[in-house]
C-alpha cells in the first residue's frame, strides 16, 4: 500500500501511536512530572499548582483514549484479514469462520464450545506428537501442494479448451 494515500489525520495518528509507545514519550512524561513535583515549593503547593497537572494528565488520557482505540480497531483488522486469508487458503478450514466476528455473543459462545469439545478430544491422546507432529506437517504440505498443482493443471486445460473453440 502506498504511504502517500494516507490521509494526514491517519498519518498523524501513527506517529503519534508510535512515539507514545516509545521510550522517550515515558522519559518525557516522567521529566514532566519530576518538574512539576520540583516547582511545588516554588508555587507553595497552592491549588493552582495542582490544577495543572490534573488537568494536563486529564486532557492527555482522554486524547489518549482515543488514540489507542484507533490504533487497536486497525490492528484488530489487519490480524482478521491475516487470519481469513489463512483460513481461506487452507482447503480443510471451514470458509463459515471467515469474518466470525460480526456475529452475535450468543453464536460466538456457541462456537466456543464447540472448539472446547475438540480440545477436550485433543486431550485425551497422549502422545501430542499424533497430531501435531513434523511428518504430519509435511504430508499435509504435500498434499496442499499436490491438490493445488491439480487444480491448476485442470485450470490451464480449460483455458486451452476455450482457445481451441
Amino acid at each position: 500500500m502506498a504511504n502517500k494515500d494516507k490521509s494526514i489525520f491517519e498519518k498523524f495518528s501513527d506517529w503519534a501511536t508510535k512515539f507514545t509507545g516509545s521510550s522517550y514519550a515515558f522519559l518525557g512524561a516522567t521529566a514532566i512530572v519530576v518538574a512539576w513535583a520540583f516547582s511545588g515549593p516554588v508555587f507553595h503547593y497552592s491549588e493552582t499548582w495542582q490544577l495543572v497537572i490534573n488537568t494536563g494528565t486529564t486532557i492527555i488520557t482522554f486524547l489518549m483514549v482515543f488514540l489507542i482505540q484507533k490504533a487497536q480497531n486497525k490492528d484488530s483488522k489487519a490480524i482478521q484479514i491475516k487470519l481469513n486469508e489463512l483460513l481461506a487458503a487452507n482447503e480443510k478450514a471451514s470458509n463459515r469462520i471467515v469474518d466470525i466476528e460480526d456475529l452475535t455473543e450468543k453464536e460466538l459462545d456457541q462456537l466456543h464450545c464447540y472448539y472446547e469439545k475438540l480440545a477436550d478430544f485433543a486431550e485425551e491422546d497422549n502422545d501430542i506428537h499424533t497430531s501435531h507432529s513434523i511428518d504430519a506437517a509435511k504430508r499435509n504440505q504435500n498434499y496442499k501442494h499436490d491438490v493445488f498443482k491439480r487444480k491448476h493443471e485442470e485450470w490451464l486445460q480449460k483455458q486451452e479448451q476455450k482457445k481451441g473453440s
